[in-house]
């Protein structure tokens, strides 16, 4: 059975822990939901706050992804609240945490220990079809000089390729390896391993990607769009300390 949320309220992949420069965690239902309540609102809510805190961070000097399930990478140079219409952020700035929140989607971490610059992505089925964790990759080498060979890599919770059920419209987007045909006569699409081949494919190595391997669908201190479509979100906070 999986562990509570209040045995673990916070949740990290072990492989990103090893980089002291480094903060990153991803919050649970224990924690409240990290939807923006009223659209266009205050992007730094309580909730929000709160989980910035319990990493030891600022909350107030927080920089939210819009995630618009698009490809747009916006460079972070200080706190600016919102970025709307982003899904991915990266920065070079310490003490500036990165922000952004799912309900089946993936969290894609990524960090260079060389440059010490950070990425934080949104990745659904649109932004992984448009490529948006290479993206990513593309933005930390154009914007700070970060070479793909020196990033370390996580993939945080999402919903995992035995339940993520989708239509043909979606499949054909995808190669092969990361769909099959599923018993409702639909498709059932691997995000996680089209994220992972993406990001080896754009030059980071196969051992520098860490997958969490927590299914949203499957978990009860997650929440899913898919198993309960009640607006909840879920939140990774990623920052460079």
């Amino acid at each position: 059975m999986p562990p509570s949320s209040t045995e673990r309220p916070v949740l990290r992949i072990a492989g990103l822990d090893a980089a002291p420069e480094l903060l990153h965690g991803f919050s649970t239902l224990g924690m409240g939901s990290m939807r923006l309540p009223v659209p266009g609102g205050d992007a730094l809510t309580p909730a929000r706050l709160d989980f910035a805190a319990a990493l030891g961070l600022d909350g107030t000097r927080l920089t939210v992804a819009g995630a618009v399930h698009g490809a747009e990478v916006a460079r972070v140079d200080g706190p600016l609240g919102a970025v709307r219409a982003h899904d991915a952020l990266v920065t070079d700035r310490a003490g500036v945490p990165l922000l952004a929140t799912f309900a089946d989607c993936y969290p894609v971490v990524l960090h260079d220990p060389v440059r010490r610059t950070l990425a934080l992505v949104h990745a659904g089925w649109r932004g992984t079809a448009l490529r948006i964790a290479a993206r990513a990759v593309e933005a930390l080498g154009r914007e700070y000089g970060s070479r793909p060979e020196d990033l370390v890599a996580g993939v945080g919770p999402g919903i995992c390729g035995r339940c993520y059920e989708v239509g043909e419209e979606v499949a054909e987007r995808f190669e092969p390896a990361f769909v099959c045909p599923s018993p409702a006569g639909r498709w059932l699409l691997d995000l996680a391993a089209a994220n992972r081949a993406q990001l080896e494919a754009a030059g980071v190595a196969a051992e520098r990607v860490h997958v969490h391997g927590a299914c949203t669908r499957e978990s009860d201190v997650l929440p899913s769009h898919r198993r309960s479509p009640d607006g909840n979100r879920f939140a990774c906070i990623a920052s460079l300390t």
